[in-house]
């Protein structure tokens, strides 16, 4: 790999060399990764198609999760097909600038993620505690501005990322095994103290993942308490349904995250880095897999549409 003249200068490529110690494997592994990416891929375009051109389902349930698919598409699309071209061919090798890119848009992307999940929680939050206002509360001008605001939020705190990488000295390194560019990564190669870049990037984790997790499960508490205070079983069966998938979804999303986010800042020696590689290849596909499978299963009125969709001459009650 070219690396510029000076020692110290910013490497003009990277090379991204997978999953230490599984080269042997690498085929074998592609098979379900590619497999859950075409699942993925499947999965949330039809989640989008349906909700789009259904007028029936814009309402802002249906739409944060419309956001949601959005954002599970543009994660694993930022990270596996590059992922795959390292497992298939080899071909490792990514520009400064174009890792920096796919770093900048993996962690505004699952800061944005985040951010959905959490508004998505205001939804249910408002729809059972408050539904007689869930339609003025949450009108369509509203969920633009929380994704606007989620959107802001992310590009806002993940930006000094960039900034934070190119004022470090790397003195030639430009092997880094993963497969696919991360904050932490990158800044491991540098040859100079990176304190400032765990300190920013554990406080980014704390606004983001941390205090979004937070503010989910005060709301889920609140949530659960009027659920059980509901008079009708089938009203509260209802209720809990819909929130049991919510909460599902969280989960999928939160535990392989801050399972990768604390062995990588916290567990480095006691975790062997090509588990905590592989699990960082599992928390950028499996939320995109599970979300729509979940969604799919569980909402009846999804599973209607998609049903039509698939057999327009028919009608399913």
């Amino acid at each position: 790999m070219s690396v510029s003249n000076s020692s110290n200068s910013l490497p003009t490529t990277i090379f991204l060399t997978g999953i230490p110690g599984l080269e042997h494997a690498y085929m074998w592994i592609s098979i379900p990764f590619c497999a859950m990416y075409m699942v993925a891929l499947t999965g949330n375009l039809i989640l989008i198609l349906v909700i789009s051109i259904d007028h029936s389902l814009h309402s802002p349930m249906y739409l944060f999760l419309c956001l949601l698919s959005f954002t599970d598409l543009a994660l694993s699309s930022t990270t596996v097909p590059k992922m795959l071209a390292i497992l298939w061919l080899h071909a490792g090798q990514i520009t400064f600038g174009g890792c920096l890119a796919q770093m900048f848009f993996v962690h505004s992307i699952f800061a944005l993620e985040s951010s959905v999940l959490l508004a998505m929680a205001f939804d249910r939050y408002v729809a059972i505690c408050n539904p007689l206002r869930y339609t003025t509360i949450l009108n369509h001008g509203v969920i633009v501005k929380i994704a606007l605001a989620g959107l802001i939020r992310s590009v806002t705190i993940v930006s000094p990322f960039i900034f934070l990488l190119q004022r470090l000295p790397y003195c030639g390194h430009h092997i880094m095994a993963h497969t696919y560019c991360e904050h932490m990564g990158i800044a491991r190669l540098a040859c100079a103290d990176i304190t400032v870049n765990i300190v920013y990037g554990l406080t980014v984790a704390l606004l983001a993942m941390g205090l979004d997790s937070m503010l989910i499960a005060i709301s889920y508490s609140v949530i659960l308490h009027a659920v059980f205070r509901l008079p009708s079983r089938e009203a509260r069966r209802k209720a809990l349904g819909t929130c049991g998938t919510h909460i599902g979804v969280i989960l999928v999303f939160y535990i392989p995250a801050f399972f990768s986010f604390l062995t990588h800042r916290f567990g480095r020696h006691r975790v062997p880095r090509h588990v905590h590689i592989f699990l960082a290849n599992l928390y950028v596909l499996v939320p995109p897999v599970l979300n729509p499978i979940i969604y799919g299963a569980k909402t009846k009125e999804i599973q209607r549409r998609i049903l039509r969709l698939m057999s327009p001459g028919q009608d399913f009650v």
